[in-house]
């Protein structure tokens, strides 16, 4: 029986039947194994079309925040520099120049007491940071400078935190110790007030004035030094974003 047996399939051997078979389940595994690489290749393809649709919507997004971010420090830095030149203009009030123009030296006091923070339109790299979205970013230099703005805006708020002690110290304090505000504030609102040297003798003379004056230049200096750092990181952003979007 076991002849016979071996006796067939040397027959089916001998007239190819079972080479033929194992070429056709053969040809049958290789398409097979095609069609599955066919269709991982288009299903990777469609995967990375989608990732670069958000990532584009992410970068437009990411250049209106830059933009806009860049024309406010523009207007910071130069009211930063104003704030200089009137902490300055008081400081020379202080040492004995004469105050020819109440009105300004009023404005000059006011303008100081009454600065602003920066805020950095950073929506979109927030939301890229806390949903895990960052790595949509595939350009290195792009994430790289996102996140050395995000810290020179970090320190920036830091700076800011200071001065707003440092003023509240050795600014504010002074002169609502010191100095009756009301006339002050109806001059700015453009009430008929006659201001005069004898209303500001005690503050003059009191040395946290020209000291806080004095901090106020040096912590503005700095921060518009700050901000123009910040403005550098961002036109080198926009740049880079503009070459990604044209690719």
């Amino acid at each position: 029986m076991i002849h016979l047996l071996r006796n067939i399939r040397r027959q089916q051997i001998d007239t190819g039947r079972v080479r033929k078979y194992l070429f056709y389940a053969l040809g049958e595994i290789i398409l097979v194994v095609i069609g599955i690489l066919i269709a991982l290749e288009v299903n990777n393809r469609n995967d990375a079309h989608q990732t670069r649709a958000k990532e584009l919507v992410y970068l437009q997004k990411l250049k209106a925040d830059l933009e806009n971010s860049n024309q406010k420090m523009d207007q910071f830095i130069l009211k930063q520099k104003q704030y200089v030149t009137a902490a300055q203009e008081i400081i020379d009030h202080i040492e004995g120049k004469p105050i020819l123009d109440w009105q300004v030296f009023n404005e000059q006091c006011i303008s100081i007491y009454d600065w602003r923070r920066f805020y950095l339109d950073n929506y979109t790299f927030q939301d890229l940071i806390y949903s895990g979205n960052l790595n949509l970013i595939s350009n290195d230099t792009i994430k790289t400078l996102l996140l050395q703005l995000d810290g020179l805006y970090q320190q920036y708020k830091a700076k800011e935190e200071h001065f707003r002690f440092d003023s509240e110290t050795i600014i504010f304090t002074p002169s609502y110790n010191l100095l009756d505000l009301h006339p002050t504030f109806k001059k700015h609102i453009g009430q008929d007030v006659v201001l005069s040297e004898d209303m500001y003798r005690d503050y003059f003379r009191d040395k946290r004035t020209k000291n806080g004056f004095l901090m106020a230049i040096i912590e503005f200096s700095t921060m518009n030094g700050m901000l123009n750092q910040m403005k550098t990181l961002t036109e080198t952003m926009l740049g880079c974003i503009d070459r990604e979007l044209a690719r």
